[in-house]
């Protein structure tokens, strides 16, 4: 080992400067640092090298770190998403074989704030395998990293099917519908033409192609579906070794009445879809002597098992909710609590969060309690089955007590007068071997609306009882409809001969006297989705916005802990306010069950988290229907469908079959033999020459002439391949009604999918 020359610093100086710098920390810039010349820049060079081989530093001669530790400024990769914040490692990193990465918290302005005063960086704005150009430093609580620039992906997971051509070259087509480009296989692995595989880059440029990393299978079979959502869009779909024992252990604790109200006694029900997997609400009424009720909803108490900062918590906050498929579930918790001690099963005691209302004769919950209990569903009953009892009078007195409390629940909604959008919802229906079996429309019973209000007055008394203990609450907050969406819908409804004006107090109630305004049944349903689009997306937040969709002031989600974290959340508020604590569990588990210190003192974090996440879930979901319906159309190509008209572009119509929901595109130049020019104002193509029109709303009979399964795509032509099967329509004065031949037409975009805008 060489020693320092006189004049040059010494190891520790080296090391200060570098760990001080704001910039990289390179040979050029020590030697400004310390005014070093001639010999003395060749003896630091030497002298660095020697630290290097010593173990106190790292890198190349343009930028040095102390070893084991991160470059000043550096590419990071981002590898998971914690409560809302991207955590990253180096892109690249070599320092040590044995040295696992370190793991750095990035920083951004426009989040929530960090301990330092940075802002963290909202969820919306990294994703996984996102690599970002990052400033870096190392705090007392870890390394942080401040991002300069988002870098272009170099090693996205690519899903696709394995094609190969005719001189033997292998092709990686997409399973997005939004791709249209296949990728050159520089490397097949084990996959063979036809496999559903993932992939990645194989190099920096394009033309290297992809490699085959993983092999899933056949991409038609049944539950294929399903698993491209899941890989497309991220979803967490394995636990951890840790979480799963821990879900074990706490599974195992012991339910005692000498810390729980008792509530055996009561024969409270749960009423769920034939097919649920897990029961976590359940419900009970009674009359109170004065012509009022009291009742009772009892939710899972997910907050026993599942405790702040455990490897299980972990897990849920990860994924945030509960994902559903037509062939699967993706859960938030893992299997034994989710589908066992948690479900509230019938005859098995379970332990439950209780909300007590006393409901008035006009629906109105006059109080309310929460308590942790112990319950015994007296029956789990499906909708269906529920709602028959009902209506062929054979119904028990629980039951009946249930929809005549539900009567005085539905008084009270009527009189708050919330938006009525009752659109149908599309149910894939499954054969026992997987394999699509049909198409239908969600039937809508009773026994669907005594849930749901029951339900939504336990969400409103658990936001007003945290208010009043001033404990945080998730709200689940809808805001009422921006001015630019009112004056797109107000154009609109000008198509109809309808008026919006925009002076008025915009409310609910506004829109459903619209809608019952509407004479015209065909006209209906183009009205509805129209408002249905001028709606804002529901999210998480712990500042209270209201709920404008149900004409509530204050809303949170209590009823579904198993799926929704958000609802853990609540119960946890609940614990602290009413000092529902139980005592400390036996094993390694952690010992508090109310909010964990991190989401009291800010909410914001895991409320941008959990949003997210649901915005994913459904955006799964949606994609998974969407390639089951093109599967089950697949067997009907050629065959001629009633379609409305949802969508104008450039390039051509999209249409959706009436009655079933398949999306497709009706391209421009199979529409006639003419020019046509878009209007991008009034959202319509026009015929140059015969000034016929296609806009939103237009009712046409189109032959299904693709279904492409894979990417869940379809593509429609006119009824006799060429356009003049199509009725055309002429010129229109500007204002006039838009009927003419039983075609109807709108003005703007694509309707949202309603199951999905649907959720409360």
């Amino acid at each position: 080992m060489s020693k320092p020359q006189a004049g040059l610093p010494s190891r520790q100086q080296i090391l200060d400067f570098i760990a001080a710098s704001d910039t990289p920390a390179g040979k050029r810039e020590i030697a400004r640092e310390f005014a070093l010349h001639g010999a003395e820049k060749i003896a630091l060079k030497a002298l660095l090298k020697d630290m290097a081989d010593e173990g106190l530093i790292d890198g190349k001669r343009t930028a040095f770190h102390a070893m084991g530790g991160v470059p000043r400024v550096t590419v990071l990769r981002v590898v998971a998403i914690e409560d809302g914040e991207a955590i990253a490692v180096p892109d690249s990193w070599e320092p040590d074989s044995a040295a696992s990465p370190p793991r750095l918290r990035i920083i951004e302005r426009g989040g929530g704030r960090s301990k330092m005063g940075a802002r963290a960086a909202p969820i919306g704005a990294l994703r996984l395998g996102d690599r970002v150009l990052a400033r870096t430093e190392e705090a007392p609580t870890g390394w942080l990293a401040h991002p300069m620039k988002k870098l272009p992906a170099m090693a996205d997971q690519l899903l696709g099917v394995v094609e190969i051509d005719g001189a033997g070259k292998g092709w990686l087509a997409p399973v997005d519908k939004r791709e249209r480009h296949s990728s050159p296989i520089s490397d097949l692995g084990q996959a063979v033409a036809g496999n559903l595989v993932l992939a990645e880059p194989a190099g920096r440029s394009l033309r290297a192609g992809v490699r085959v990393t993983v092999v899933l299978g056949d991409p038609l079979a049944p539950r294929a579906f399903s698993l491209i959502a899941i890989h497309k869009h991220g979803i967490p779909t394995v636990f951890s070794e840790d979480a799963l024992a821990e879900a074990e252990l706490s599974a195992k604790q012991p339910l005692t009445a000498e810390t729980r109200e008792d509530l055996t006694h009561l024969p409270i029900v749960a009423i769920d879809p034939s097919d649920a997997r897990d029961h976590d609400d359940a419900i009970w009424a009674e009359p109170d002597g004065e012509g009022g009720w009291r009742a009772l909803v009892a939710i899972a108490d997910v907050s026993f098992y599942v405790r702040p900062g455990g490897e299980v918590d972990k897990e849920a906050r990860k994924r945030g909710n509960s994902a559903y498929f037509p062939d699967r579930v993706v859960p938030m918790l893992p299997e034994v609590l989710s589908a066992d001690v948690c479900s509230l099963k019938a005859g098995a005691p379970r332990a439950a969060m209780a909300c007590h209302m006393v409901i008035d004769s006009r629906g109105r919950v006059t109080a309310w309690r929460f308590t942790r209990a112990i319950v015994r569903i007296a029956e789990v009953i499906a909708y269906e089955e529920a709602q028959a009892r009902i209506d062929e009078d054979r119904a028990e007195a629980y039951l009946g007590n249930l929809w005549a409390c539900w009567t005085a629940l539905a008084k009270a909604r009527a009189d708050r007068d919330p938006l009525n959008l009752d659109l149908p919802e599309r149910r894939v229906m499954l054969g026992a071997d997987g394999v699509i079996a049909g198409i239908a429309l969600r039937e809508r019973l009773d026994a669907h609306r005594v849930v749901e209000d029951f339900m939504i007055a336990a969400n409103v008394a658990a936001a007003k009882a945290l208010e009043a203990k001033v404990q945080p609450v998730v709200y689940r907050i809808h805001e009422p409809p921006s001015r630019e969406k009112l004056i797109a819908l107000k154009d609109y409804l000008a198509t109809f001969d309808m008026k919006l004006s925009l002076g008025q107090v915009i409310t609910p109630g506004l829109f459903n006297r619209m809608l019952a305004g509407v004479g015209d049944e065909t006209e209906k349903p183009l009205v509805m989705e129209a408002v249905l689009r001028s709606q804002t997306q529901a999210y998480y937040g712990p500042r209270n916005a209201g709920h404008f969709g149900l004409a509530l002031g204050s809303y949170a989600h209590f009823t579904s802990p198993i799926r929704r974290y958000s609802d853990l959340l609540v119960h946890r508020a609940l614990v602290d306010g009413y000092g529902l604590e139980q005592p400390a569990p036996k094993g390694k588990l952690p010992a508090a069950s109310g909010l964990a210190p991190r989401d009291r003192a800010d909410l914001t974090r895991i409320c941008e988290a959990i949003s997210a996440a649901e915005r994913r879930a459904m955006a799964a979901e949606r994609d998974t229907v969407d390639r089951y319906v093109a599967a089950w159309l697949a067997t009907r190509v050629g065959e001629v469908f009633a379609c409305r008209v949802t969508g104008v572009q450039r390039f051509g119509l999209f249409a959706t079959i009436i009655g079933l929901g398949g999306d497709g595109l009706v391209p421009v130049s199979v529409l006639g033999g003419e020019r046509f020019g878009y209007e991008e104002k009034a959202q319509q193509l026009v015929g140059e020459q015969s000034g016929t029109r296609f806009a939103i709303g237009d009712i046409l009979r189109l032959r299904l002439a693709e279904a492409n399964a894979l990417t869940g795509a379809l593509k429609f032509e006119p009824e006799d391949g060429g356009g003049s099967g199509i009725e055309p329509r002429g010129p229109r004065r500007e204002g006039e009604a838009r009927r003419k031949g039983g075609h109807l037409v709108g003005r703007r975009g694509r309707p949202a999918n309603v199951r999905h805008q649907g959720r409360k």
